[in-house]
């Protein structure tokens, strides 16, 4: 149960990242195309900065898979954020959580791991979930959110099709040089603006960096080992059905029916896939 409730508070740090990002204070940060790359230059700073203690130096070693693993990860930290702040919560956290579908492609690609029919189910499901959602926004102003949103799933799956092969290393070490990397790659962006940050903005940021991504990596990291990996995969899932629920009690911003239908679907065809393998039964010896 330990383990359980460390990931239980995980994924419900998680689930705030739409409620902070479109709180009052952060909608008047910036314009919209600077207001993605500003926060999410800070917020991973930020949790870099957290992270650093957590890591094991002895261990660190340079690996080639760490350039494309960085690369994808700052790809997807701006574009999940920039989305956010173009298109609903919902649209955006349920289009990210396409990178088990990108990854499983990835995987068959570049990992040359076998067809799974489970993950063909996923699959199908998740392109349905795809077309519902961007059906929706494709002549509305949220479209470009949407194309954000789809595309951070894209590179959350080239994340995780990397950390899968880079298994054999220190997950702190990977995480942090993934932060470091993404506030390297948009601070000189970021500061060749114009722009006045106060205080309750910086605290919203800093809450970002510490109480929504460093925290919750650090009690995942340390729940996974205790649970079933299905489990590890299942609990969470209510993070996208949280952050939505956040924004709209806090805020008043209402789900869209064809992207609830989209999302539902996604988080159905996950169920199923993560659900299927607490009954796969394991060889006798």
């Amino acid at each position: 149960m330990h383990g359980r409730w460390l990931v239980v508070a995980a994924a419900l740090m998680w689930s705030s990242s739409g409620v902070i990002i479109k709180s009052p204070p952060l909608e008047r940060l910036m314009p919209h195309a600077d207001r993605g790359p500003v926060i999410a230059c800070y917020r991973a700073a930020v949790a870099a900065i957290c992270l650093l203690p957590f890591v094991r130096w002895r261990t660190v070693r340079w690996r080639p898979l760490l350039v494309p693993l960085a690369v994808c990860f700052a790809a997807m930290n701006v574009l999940f954020i920039s989305a956010m702040t173009y298109t609903t919560a919902a649209a955006a956290i349920f289009l990210q959580y396409t990178s088990t579908l990108w990854a499983f492609l990835f995987g068959v690609l570049f990992l040359k791991e076998p067809l799974d029919r489970r993950n063909l189910i996923t699959l199908g499901f998740g392109l349905a979930g795809i077309v519902w959602i961007v059906a929706a926004d494709f002549n509305g102003e949220r479209f470009l959110g949407t194309l954000l949103g789809l595309s951070s799933g894209l590179a959350y799956g080239g994340v995780v099709v990397c950390l899968r092969a880079l298994r054999d290393e220190n997950s702190a070490w990977l995480i942090t040089l993934c932060h470091i990397v993404s506030c390297v790659i948009l601070l000189p962006w970021v500061l060749a603006r114009t722009m006045t940050v106060d205080g309750p903005q910086w605290s919203l940021i800093v809450l970002l960096g510490v109480g929504q991504m460093a925290i919750p990596y650090i009690l995942f990291s340390r729940g996974i080992g205790k649970i079933p990996v299905q489990e590890a995969a299942l609990i969470p899932l209510c993070e996208p059905i949280l952050n939505p629920l956040w924004v709209w009690l806090c805020w008043g911003e209402r789900i869209p029916t064809p992207t609830l239908i989209g999302g539902l679907l996604i988080l159905m065809g996950l169920v199923l896939r993560y659900a299927a393998l607490g009954r796969t039964r394991m060889p006798s010896n």
